[in-house]
């Protein structure tokens, strides 16, 4: 296997999604302004992002990850046994030389941010230079511009179409599209339940905050902006998010938020403690005893959502975020 540019003929994402069948190579595709190609499925990996990770897992290559990085929370419970048994180079950035030692025949990336120009854990061009291909998951690149802010800003609204790109792109890399299809499958037919659910909610003039950390307690928090995966649950469940920013996680000050004063309020819970906000139970205590935060509706009313982290993230856990705020939203008593 090698990168190349230009030699072989670009499989456009159509045919990803229309042939089934086993893998031609050299395989040549086009990844966030990047052209890749493999001449073979590649033997090994490692993950840099808790999202990557878990796609590789549901597509049945757990074997051939070598290594894992960037976690929010536990894995999923279902690979909980096969994680167990894969190193973890690091709970958050891995460093370059963690990876490159592994000797992976694929690097597999959530967030452009680890790997675009200004990479936390190197360049794209870094990796391409030692021979070791990158892949970014879509979800992070389409639609969406990575040079501006910390997180970047949607220029549409996240879908999960963007996640099946990612499924199937991987599944073809690896040879094993019958488990890419069957995995898209999957994802379809609970979003399209949680939808028709959503509908019969006929929820009216219902708002939303979510709240994924803070860098101080007491200081402004990152929430979610309006065209990010928390932005799809909430279009798609009938709320109005009371963020109007389209940056991925903007920072805004709780005298706004209080004011917008949203019917909901959802915050993330996770394993990682980078800031003393990522737990969830000072969160709530939070909420609960700031003379501004403690005003809001959702607070009075404890109408109050505690999420998996890495749920709010555009990974294949989203549909599960719309699932379980769609089943809230019905226990607050909000549905007409």
């Amino acid at each position: 296997m090698m990168l190349r540019t230009g030699l072989a003929t670009l499989l456009s994402l159509t045919a990803f999604a229309a042939v089934a069948g086993p893998t031609s190579y050299p395989l040549t595709l086009e990844n966030c302004g990047e052209t890749l190609t493999f001449d073979a499925a590649p033997a090994t990996a490692v993950t840099v992002g808790q999202a990557a990770t878990e796609v590789l897992y549901a597509l049945g290559l757990g074997e051939k990850v070598t290594g894992t990085s960037v976690w929010f929370s536990e894995v999923l419970p279902e690979f909980a046994e096969l994680n167990a048994k894969v190193e973890r180079l690091a709970d958050n950035d891995p460093s370059f030389e963690s990876v490159v030692a592994k000797k992976p025949g694929l690097v597999a990336v959530q967030y452009v941010w680890h790997v675009g120009p200004e990479g936390i854990v190197a360049t794209r061009a870094q990796f391409h230079d030692l021979s070791i291909p990158t892949y970014v998951l879509p979800a992070d690149c389409v639609a969406k511009d990575n040079t501006t802010g910390v997180d970047g800003t949607r220029t549409a609204m996240f879908t999960t179409a963007s996640l099946h790109q990612g499924v199937r792109e991987l599944a073809t890399i690896f040879d094993v599209q019958d488990k890419g299809e069957a995995l898209v499958a999957d994802l379809t037919k609970r979003e399209s339940e949680a939808v028709a659910a959503a509908q019969a909610l006929e929820l009216k003039d219902v708002s939303a905050l979510f709240w994924f950390s803070s860098a101080e307690m007491d200081i402004d928090p990152y929430v979610a902006g309006r065209k990010g995966a928390p932005g799809y649950m909430m279009e798609t469940l009938g709320l109005r998010n009371v963020v109007q920013s389209d940056e991925e996680w903007p920072v805004v000050g709780w005298e706004t938020l209080a004011k917008a004063d949203p019917s909901v309020i959802v915050i993330a819970k996770m394993d990682r403690r980078r800031f003393e906000a990522d737990d969830y139970e000072k969160k709530i205590a939070f909420l609960k005893s700031d003379p501004v935060a403690s005003q809001m509706t959702a607070v009075k009313e404890n109408r109050i959502v505690v999420m998996d982290a890495h749920t709010m993230d555009p990974s294949i856990r989203s549909v599960s975020g719309l699932e379980q705020l769609g089943q809230a939203l019905q226990a607050f008593g909000l549905a007409q």
